[in-house]
């Protein structure tokens, strides 16, 4: 049986009528199941996040590179080499 990364199931019979599932599952991502397989997850709309993902600003990005330079610096002076 393949990783699930829910505890709520179903089967693919039990999508005949998807809002039994949504309502046993109580806002919860459900994995799909068919013969015993993962082949999808149903995701409430609930269970997603209400913001958007939003972009990280030029001065974010910039100290962020600034902060981490002296961490990657020896990857950067073995691939100049390249």
């Amino acid at each position: 049986m393949d990783r699930l990364f829910t505890n709520l199931t179903c089967t693919m019979t039990e999508l005949r009528e998807p809002q039994k599932v949504l309502d046993r599952a109580g806002g919860k991502p459900v994995a799909i199941l068919k013969n015993s397989r993962c082949v999808g997850y149903l995701v409430p709309a609930e269970a997603t996040p209400e913001d958007e993902p939003r972009f990280a600003t030029m001065e974010e990005l910039q100290d962020y590179l600034r902060n981490s330079r002296d961490r990657v610096q020896p990857v950067l002076d073995y691939l100049k080499d390249k």
